[in-house]
């Protein structure tokens, strides 16, 4: 049998990554991981940790609005962006300092460097020079952010990566994209007194929500005061003067901002990683094309996380990670399922969704009765905020069974976590219905929704 370095090499110090080599080394098995930039990966450096700091921040200045009514007086209130951006920073590196703590106490080597793989078995570090071999490897190098470089200009806008660091903030901003990450950005920079138009090419924003969700969340932005722009996206961006930008769209449309954003995807991290020496199967999009194991086409590598371009969720692929070392290690053959995950967008309202749209639904074949309501909630009234909460469930209209909770709304996020108990429990409405109230609060809608908004024919037994 073969003498490797390693029991275990892992490319990539994201959560998934470190969480695979934690538990790995833990079950006695002699790990490495590689990282090249900083142990941490997007989640903690430039993705959810931080962007939550900056919707924290940015949900102030609607909270001294609606402190107002409530008899408070906070005039003086005012914002200095470099304060922000730099507790947001030592934060993050105090979190990767964590990992990095976590990792050496678990007895994994920690390697600063690039990985490119030259067969099954083998890594070079590409500054050392010199090569590592393990019997298994772990690709979780996660993605980065896309911009289109067929684009004239695209390299004087900025991505989500680089917001974190501005230099100051702008005062305007046009934001290319009508996903999770454009709308999560609108809202921190129009929060915080920007500017604030995006640009989409899609006739509605979130593409691939429940479309009462996108209804709601869009006509929420526009009564807010963002520009939203939809049918077009940016075909050039010129500089002008006083390092300001002029933006012409596939609509022939002009617009100057101070600053330009690109948050239209992103890319799964495999480009010169060697993969394809290794014998690893690609997809169209370059992500690492794996079984319900994790297993890549090559039987001593696997991959995790959003380098896989399944379900791009952080708490998704530390759980692959557990279900890989489960398998390899524990010998208890374990498949995360990726069916009812929920999640959430922290735009403005937030949104939380798990389970089948309605769309999702019929097309499935399911036959629904659909519960939907709007309402201002509580606290919004006396504040005078005309910001709306709306709540939707898809129900099967044969079985009674909860196939998916939409809400958008204060406080969604939060609600959908135990929302995804149930649903992917598969409790029936009947039993929501059951379930007392807890009042007064939003959540207590999910459980008072009497009669359906629309109802199919039952299908036939």
């Amino acid at each position: 049998m073969p003498q490797y370095d390693y029991d275990l090499i892992v490319i990539g110090a994201g959560s998934g990554g470190v969480r695979a080599a934690r538990l790995a080394s833990k079950s006695g098995a002699k790990v490495a991981i590689i990282e090249q930039v900083q142990v941490g990966g997007t989640c903690v450096l430039r993705g959810c940790v931080p962007k939550k700091f900056l919707v924290y921040a940015s949900e102030y200045s609607q909270a001294f609005r609606d402190a107002k009514g409530f008899g408070w007086t906070v005039d003086w209130a005012r914002f200095d962006w470099p304060t922000l951006r730099d507790t947001v920073q030592t934060e993050v590196n105090r979190l990767s300092g964590l990992y990095i703590k976590n990792l050496d106490a678990a007895g994994v080597r920690i390697i600063e460097d690039r990985a490119v793989l030259t067969d099954a078995h083998t890594i070079r570090l590409t500054r050392e020079g010199r090569y590592l071999t393990a019997e298994r490897i772990l690709v979780a190098t996660g993605g980065h952010t896309y911009r289109p470089e067929e684009t004239p200009g695209q390299e004087l806008g900025i991505t989500s990566t680089d917001a974190f660091l501005l230099d100051e903030l702008p005062s305007s901003i046009v934001i290319a994209g009508g996903g999770f990450i454009a709308l999560e950005f609108a809202n921190i920079f129009a929060n915080l007194g920007v500017e604030t138009t995006i640009i989409y090419r899609g006739e509605r924003l979130l593409r691939g929500f429940d479309h009462d969700v996108r209804m709601h969340v869009q006509a929420d932005y526009e009564r807010s005061g963002v520009k939203v722009i939809c049918g077009s996206t940016i075909s050039e961006i010129a500089p002008l003067s006083g390092n300001r930008k002029l933006v012409t769209l596939s609509n022939t449309m002009r617009l100057e901002a101070d600053q330009v954003m690109w948050a239209v995807g992103r890319t799964p991290n495999t480009h010169g990683l060697g993969l394809e020496a290794a014998g690893v199967k690609l997809s169209e999009r370059g992500a690492v094309i794996v079984d319900e194991y994790s297993r890549s086409s090559t039987p001593s590598i696997w991959a995790v996380g959003d380098v896989t371009d399944r379900i791009n969720l952080t708490p998704v692929a530390i759980r692959e990670a557990v279900a890989f070392v489960e398998t390899e290690f524990h010998q208890r053959p374990t498949k995360f399922d990726h069916k009812d995950v929920a999640s959430a967008v922290f735009s403005s309202p937030p949104v939380g969704t798990v389970g089948l749209s309605e769309q999702d639904a019929r097309m499935q074949g399911h036959k629904l009765k659909i519960f939907r309501t709007v309402f201002r909630p509580m606290k919004n009234i006396l504040a005078g905020n005309e910001q709306r909460v709306m709540m939707k469930l898809v129900v099967d209209a044969k079985t009674d069974c909860v196939l998916g909770v939409h809400i958008a709304g204060v406080d969604a996020p939060e609600m959908i976590q135990l929302a995804a108990i149930a649903v992917k429990a598969g409790l029936t409405k009947a039993q929501w219905d059951m379930t007392c109230a807890v009042h007064p609060t939003a959540a207590e809608e999910l459980v008072l929704m009497g009669e359906p908004v629309s109802h199919d024919n039952e299908a036939p037994a």
